[in-house]
């Protein structure tokens, strides 16, 4: 497991609270962050990019 892959495991726990929050505070916004941190943190455990690839590739698919 190299540094990327263990750091897409942090982005995925901080994404679960970021969404436990958002659903906690009812912000919208707070949820939909967190659901994109959690998406990124799986790529990012599974494939080891790095973080900027990823959210490049993300952005690509409009998903921002």
């Amino acid at each position: 497991m190299n540094q990327d892959q263990v750091q897409g495991i942090w982005d995925q726990l901080k994404g679960r609270a970021k969404k436990a929050w958002g659903e906690l505070t009812d912000d919208d916004f707070a949820k939909a962050d967190g659901s994109r941190d959690k998406l990124s943190g799986i790529i990012q455990e599974k494939f080891g990019d790095t973080k900027e690839a990823i959210n490049a590739k993300l952005d690509k698919l409009h998903l921002k």
